[in-house]
């Protein structure tokens, strides 16, 4: 990547001829399309095709990529004749040149029937409300009731209530939105996308093209990061459209505008939190109700919802718990998979109001959460993969106890600043995640001896920066005694294995390693087996040495054991899979201590300091997840103090670039002291995810600084200056803590 040869999605030769796409896209929120006048746009010299709904499939489907995809509407087309958000696209225009798509797509005339829209979540639920599809606008929804919620009320000492809105936010991934479909010479199609789910993509094509799979290859190249945009059909299926109609390589490239206005967001959530405790802190009583709106499309609007509900409650320890929730279409962006996975909105709620319960029972918020949360051998609230509940581990207890260690450190070397117009303060959070995704997630994986005694290994996961291929390489190479150099990996190709669900819900190294390990070790008792057949002596090692296989007396290189195999007619090749069903589900943890600094005359917030501390159980590659935590802490900050897609009144998202999206800059966020805790019982523990979890505690972290700091409890993301500044000048501070209220 330093040195520019990465290959990412459209670095590879293009094909002869290419043609590209320009999307002719709604101005408004919900419109019947009554005609569309293509005939000035196809006058143009080199525009070869304007497709519309009468050239799309008829099928509907879900962009949502899935396993399981019993939870995702299908109620997409990939052209409609009704849009129901603004950017919407109404029509493709396939020309010779970017440019010249461009200009042609300014000439298409699109008359509409404009039509009531439902522009809130709480709207939608009114039974009166338009409907945003036939079905109604309940796209998905969550009640879970586990004790008396009512009795745990009554038996507490305190009752605290709380509000908590999080907002819209765009992955912004420095790559955007790409693919690329053609022909090869024999007539087999191929489609080469930005995707994090080559195979899911293939099925979810053959599905809406009718097309036989061994039709369709699919490929991903290096992704330019992800965060969870590749989880969704984005440009693929329009492109194949185009392809398909046309009989021409075609490509589609987003711009930076086409993200930030008609691609995947992150869910915005509303969160009632009710709490019960007694004096100490135990907590008697939990009481959600979280509405989430995943726009105009359902997508992965209920599966987001479910594991919001599921993951973010799975830490405490409260005996009556009640969850209400609702996932809801509205005529806005649609949302998607976004890190996180809807978990860290209901973090932020979760976490502030236990920090609000502290100050109000007089508690450290660090006591607080130690009487609050699960102990070991104790089981989450709800299930998790395969329908088991996670059970809790000492990874939490560690880490809390490490985090309070750090933070008492930090405070001395930092103590609180007593200026007027500078106000500092100090704030912390805990999120959980379970170590394997409930979608029924497949990983499978292949090796194979080369000629020269090197290995071909085959995964399906693309590498979009988590450094998960370079983590696969190493567990194949310790399985089959070999070096990484030895090693050759090639990934996100549906012509390389059977099925691979993919590389996302951080499943690259839990998953996808477990294949690799359990192919690899296939491979090296194939080789040791094959020895014995070629050498007179059983091998004297456990299986195949970096350029040999060790037997009594000698040794037999491995470019010989390839011959005679090929040969004896002996495949040296292995498979394996890893199902998430198959596999026990546990608890990961990543605690997040933050030091904040207010201006008081601006209202801007400057983080001083941070440490974030991580159970992810055995380390696969120490520098890698510091990288994912280090970047998560970054993402986190950003969409905590500024990040927001905002929209006019007609729904026409107006932070249409990064001038006016603003993410952080280098430099803004100090490097954090990061802390790794080992397992109680290191020899065979397994790793845990680290790619989501770290990015869930920062936003409550930071506002629990910020009302230390300032008195004042921030409800609403984001914490921007001027809304900081309105609420320090109009609103009435309450004390801190230790003070009362």
């Amino acid at each position: 990547m330093v040195t520019g040869t990465a290959r990412f999605t459209l670095d590879h030769p293009e094909p002869a001829g290419l043609l590209h796409i320009a999307l002719v896209r709604s101005a408004h929120r919900h419109a019947k399309v009554m005609d569309i006048d293509t005939t000035a746009a196809l006058a143009l010299p080199g525009v070869r095709a304007v497709l519309t709904h009468h050239d799309a499939p008829a099928a509907r489907f879900s962009t949502a990529l899935h396993e399981n995809t019993d939870d995702d509407p299908a109620d997409t087309r990939v052209l409609d004749d009704v849009v129901r958000h603004v950017g919407q696209r109404v029509a493709a225009v396939v020309a010779d040149s970017p440019a010249l798509a461009q200009r042609a797509s300014r000439l298409v005339r699109v008359t509409y029937q404009v039509l009531p829209a439902v522009t809130e979540a709480d709207q939608a639920l009114d039974p009166d409300a338009v409907r945003v599809h036939p079905d109604g606008n309940i796209a998905g929804d969550f009640h879970a009731t586990i004790g008396d919620p009512g009795r745990g009320f009554a038996e507490a000492d305190l009752v605290h209530e709380g509000v908590f809105h999080t907002q819209r936010v765009q992955h912004t991934a420095l790559e955007c939105h790409a693919s690329r479909a053609w022909a090869d010479p024999e007539g087999r199609l191929h489609l080469h996308a930005a995707t994090q789910a080559p195979h899911l993509v293939r099925r979810r094509l053959c599905q809406i093209f009718g097309l036989d799979p061994d039709v369709l290859r699919v490929t991903a190249g290096r992704l330019g990061g992800s965060f969870g945009r590749g989880q969704d059909l984005q440009t693929e299926d329009i492109t194949l459209l185009a392809a398909l109609r046309t009989g021409r390589p075609v490509q589609l490239e987003y711009t930076r505008t086409d993200e930030l206005t008609a691609a995947t967001t992150r869910h915005p959530f509303h969160v009632g939190v009710t709490l019960g405790a007694r004096h100490d802190g135990t907590l008697t009583a939990m009481k959600l109700h979280v509405l989430t709106d995943t726009g105009a499309y359902g997508n992965q609007g209920p599966s987001v919802l479910n594991v919001a509900c599921s993951e973010a409650t799975a830490l405490y320890r409260v005996p009556n718990l009640t969850v209400e929730g609702y996932c809801v279409r509205t005529h806005n962006v649609p949302a998607g998979a976004f890190r996180g996975y809807g978990a860290g909105q209901l973090a932020f709620a979760l976490e502030s109001a236990l920090d609000d319960l502290a100050r109000r029972l007089r508690l450290d918020p660090l006591a607080l959460r130690e009487r609050a949360y699960l102990s070991p051998g104790e089981p989450a609230p709800f299930p998790g993969a395969g329908g088991r509940h996670p059970v809790m581990d000492t990874g939490l207890a560690r880490c809390l106890r490490t985090l309070g260690e750090a933070r008492a450190r930090r405070l001395r070397v930092r103590p609180r600043g007593a200026g007027q117009r500078h106000l500092t303060g100090e704030g912390l959070a805990v999120a959980t995640r379970h170590t394997v995704p409930a979608d029924g997630h497949i990983a499978q994986a292949a090796v194979t001896l080369r000629p020269d005694g090197h290995y071909d290994l085959a995964a399906g996961v693309p590498d979009f920066g988590s450094g998960t291929g370079k983590v696969l390489c190493r567990i194949a190479a310790q399985a089959l005694a070999t070096t990484v150099d030895h090693i050759h990996l090639r990934g996100a190709d549906s012509d390389l294995l059977d099925h691979h669900s993919g590389g996302f819900g951080s499943t690259g190294v839990i998953l996808t390693g477990r294949a690799v390990d359990r192919a690899c070790r296939a491979l090296a008792e194939r080789l040791r087996e094959l020895a014995v057949s070629c050498a007179a002596g059983s091998p004297a090692g456990r299986g195949p040495g970096t350029r040999a296989v060790p037997c009594d007396a000698s040794s037999l290189p491995l470019t010989v054991l390839h011959d005679h195999a090929r040969a004896s007619g002996v495949p040296l090749r292995a498979e394996a899979s890893a199902l998430a069903d198959d596999t026990v589900p546990s608890l990961a943890f990543s605690a997040q201590w933050l030091c904040v600094e207010v201006d008081t005359v601006t209202g801007l917030v400057r983080v001083l300091d941070s440490v974030h501390v991580a159970d992810a159980g055995t380390l696969m590659d120490t520098a890698q997840c510091r990288g994912q935590i280090e970047g998560a802490i970054t993402q986190g900050v950003g969409t905590t103090l500024r990040e927001q897609l905002l929209t006019d009144g007609a729904g026409r998202v107006t932070t249409a670039d990064l001038r006016t999206y603003t993410i952080p800059h280098f430099g803004e966020v100090p490097p954090p002291e990061v802390h790794f805790v080992a397992p109680e019982n290191p020899e065979g523990a397994p790793p845990k995810p680290m790619s989501e979890l770290p990015f869930n505690p920062v936003a409550p972290a930071l506002a629990n600084a910020v009302r230390d700091a300032t008195g004042i409890r921030f409800t609403e993301l984001p914490l921007r200056p001027d809304t900081v500044w309105e609420a320090l000048n109009t609103a009435r501070p309450t004390k801190r803590l230790g003070g009362g209220d």
